[in-house]
């Protein structure tokens, strides 16, 4: 007999979640804005690397015997939230138990969607993604904030779920912070968000090589991801731009990093998936010159939200002109709210 007739449903909502940076600032807005005893977290990943208090309803999976809470408490719930599908215990799990697929939640990350471009191909990978193609097919909801993402779902996998547009994590809000009066001589750029390869550093430093004689400093977050890459990328820059190569490799705080955010004047992300979406929509809070690649979901939802963003493939080193910067200020601010998510999430968890 399966589970699904012999556990007595609950009216709770089961959130699967990856550890990151992003999920510890959510189990505190939901704490503070729902009811959070209709909540329960599983928790996956190094919980000393993201500290988070644990209580009956935020629960570290690390022991193999747990495995048997997990799937007795996805049986249990009303409905699942999958923070991400990086989990091929959790895919495996669902692909054998596809009953449970329709009150799903898949909270899109977007790695875990362009899984099916970027995998090494192998045997195995092969094997994984059939796995994961029958499973993305049968999930009944799907929660982005961009709709191009969830068309690639529907044109890669055959989905068929319901799309929920809602930006997520707390990251995405924008906090409108006064910004201090620019003093400074020197122009800053950003490249990237993060140590992954996906940002495609060493692409971006060599269009900015015609500019290394110019007064510039170029700053890039490297504080997470793969640290063997993060040096590669340092060597480089500095090999043509010496000490205006400012990397960023100690992890900040959310108020820290805004702050940081607020003094750069031109962004460059060369992200070949949708990434760093949180970096982006604070900078174009901020009234900051934006760059991104053409080709990915996110340029195609900004741009159909009519901000004022540009492609990489004309890159330019000057500031945005101050009527885009405050026309970006006013779109971002009023899409981009904690009360619009929670808005958002509220038509979700009921």
């Amino acid at each position: 007999m399966r589970l699904e007739t012999i556990a007595m449903q609950s009216d709770k909502t089961l959130h699967i979640c990856r550890l990151d940076k992003f999920i510890p600032p959510f189990i505190d807005l939901v704490k503070e804005n729902f009811s959070f005893s209709k909540h329960d977290f599983l928790l996956f990943g190094n919980l000393q690397a993201f500290p988070t208090k644990l209580d009956k309803n935020v629960i570290h999976i690390n022991h193999a015997y747990q495995i048997f809470e997990l799937i007795l408490k996805m049986h249990q719930s009303k409905k699942i939230i999958l923070h991400s599908l990086f989990n091929p215990l959790v895919v495996l799990l669902l692909f054998l138990q596809p009953w449970l697929l329709k009150k799903c939640y898949w909270i899109m990350w977007g790695g875990d969607l362009y899984y099916y471009e970027f995998r090494n191909l192998s045997l195995k990978t092969n094997t994984y993604e059939n796995i994961r193609r029958f499973v993305i097919k049968r999930i009944g909801h799907f929660v982005t904030y961009f709709e191009e993402e969830y068309e690639l779902a529907q044109k890669w996998y055959g989905a068929i779920g319901v799309h929920h547009a809602c930006f997520t994590y707390p990251s995405n809000i924008f906090n409108n912070i006064e910004l201090c009066q620019d003093t400074k001589n020197s122009i800053n750029i950003q490249v990237g968000n993060s140590a992954t390869p996906t940002n495609q550093h060493i692409s971006v430093l060599k269009k900015l090589a015609e500019y290394k004689d110019e007064n510039i400093k170029i700053f890039m977050p490297l504080s997470y991801g793969d640290m063997e890459y993060a040096q590669q990328v340092i060597t480089f820059g500095r090999s043509i731009f010496g000490e205006k190569i400012i990397p960023l490799e100690q992890f900040m705080s959310l108020n820290e990093y805004q702050k940081f955010l607020s003094d750069i004047d031109i962004a460059i992300f060369n992200n070949n998936r949708q990434q760093a979406v949180g970096n982006i929509i604070t900078l174009l809070g901020f009234g900051k010159k934006v760059f991104m690649r053409s080709d990915v979901s996110s340029w195609k939802s900004l741009r159909k939200m009519g901000l004022k963003i540009f492609d990489i493939d004309n890159l330019e080193i000057t500031k945005l002109d101050p009527d885009d910067a405050n026309h970006n200020k006013t779109k971002i601010s009023a899409c981009f709210s904690k009360t619009n998510l929670i808005k958002q999430l509220e038509s979700i968890f009921i």
